[in-house]
């Protein structure tokens, strides 16, 4: 009788026992078998990655740690006051963004295509090249790029495997790492650059045969990190196509002042180049309202607001900032503040600006 009861007692209790260890076992499989899906998953989109570089970029390979990849910032410049202020600027930034953590910042030339030393060769590294013949550019000064960048890369000293394009109204926001992958390199999509609607004209440069016209990215050269081996090769291609593009009228009127970034983009696809796009290399303010986790701020449009913080483009605002109000020298130091409302990339540009000119020296003389 009293041991008929123990077992009677002791039976709920292996009861609780045996479902829990069950419980237990199936959670361990349930967890391991999620596990292993995910491990496949991880495994899959890292092999559509480099399957398709267009792509944007996972998670795990943004941030995988490996050994820095630094690459060269070069520029290409002219000897005008309105090249020079801006060029101080951004070297301003890149010496402040090279020594923070996670950029893979290299060294640093100004690509000089006037054929004659200035007065900032002792505070810019600077590489003096030729200009194209004279009237070959037709006043169209940006076909000169390429031309120097040939010199550049066939006379210079490159240390670094990696070169980012840059240019003069370029401010380094975030330390820039080496946003290339491999034989991929990096580039910023523009808006307004649509080979797919202008078949018409990119055939002529990039022949059927040579594949679809989706190979063609929509980028310019300029922020483009790539290997250095692949832009020896490009650039006299490059060079080429900017020429015979500028020589077509039909062309030079479609494409106008973008005739050189389309040069590009054919170029690459001609040696069968394509790039990893990235939205968050560079913004372009007043467009872009927030600087977040973006590389570059690129200050080409006028930014207008009136005093209430509404953008007026295409009207002089009650307060405005555009490179453009100071084409025969430097703009003054401790520039005013935009009104309360305007966005954060617009009081990011002007802070960086303020910051830059009150630290340059002799910064009045940038002429």
């Amino acid at each position: 009788m009293i041991n008929r009861k123990a077992m009677g007692k002791a039976s709920p209790i292996f009861l609780i026992l045996l479902t829990l260890g069950f419980f237990f076992a199936t959670y361990n499989l349930v967890t391991l078998v999620i596990h292993n899906q995910n491990q496949e998953r991880v495994k899959e989109m890292i092999g559509s990655t480099t399957a398709d570089p267009v792509i944007q970029m996972p998670e795990e390979l943004k941030k995988s740690v490996g050994p820095k990849r630094p690459f060269h910032v070069a520029l290409t410049a002219t000897d005008a006051p309105y090249s020079k202020w801006q060029c101080r600027i951004m070297y301003y930034w890149y010496k402040k963004m090279k020594e923070v953590e996670g950029s893979d910042m290299g060294g640093f030339t100004r690509v000089l295509h006037s054929g004659n030393p200035d007065n900032l060769i002792d505070e810019i590294p600077t590489f003096v090249v030729n200009p194209l013949p004279s009237g070959m550019d037709r006043g169209y000064i940006v076909l000169n790029r390429p031309w120097a960048f040939v010199q550049w890369l066939e006379r210079a000293h490159i240390e670094e495997d990696y070169i980012l394009m840059a240019e003069p109204d370029h401010i380094f926001v975030n330390p820039l790492p080496n946003l290339a992958r491999g034989s991929y390199p990096a580039a910023f999509p523009f808006f307004y650059i649509k080979p797919t609607d202008n078949e018409k004209i990119i055939r002529k440069f990039y022949p059927e045969e040579n594949g679809p016209v989706t190979n063609v990215d929509p980028i310019g050269n300029s922020p483009v990190i790539i290997q250095k081996s692949q832009l020896q090769k490009i650039a006299p291609t490059w060079m080429n196509v900017s020429l015979k593009m500028k020589d077509d009228p039909e062309t030079d009127k479609a494409f106008g002042w973008v005739l050189e970034m389309y040069a590009y983009a054919v170029a690459s696809a001609l040696h069968g180049v394509q790039h990893i796009l990235r939205k968050d290399f560079m913004i372009q303010p007043p467009w872009d309202l927030k600087v977040g986790g973006t590389f570059i701020i690129h200050y080409t449009y006028g930014c207008d607001y009136s005093l209430k913080g509404e953008l007026t483009y295409g009207k002089i605002g009650e307060w405005r900032f555009d490179k453009r109000s100071h084409l025969h020298g430097p703009p003054p130091r401790n520039l005013t503040l935009p009104p309360p409302g305007v966005p954060e990339s617009v009081v990011t540009l002007v802070k960086m600006v303020n910051e830059a000119t009150a630290n340059i020296p002799g910064w009045d003389d940038s002429s």
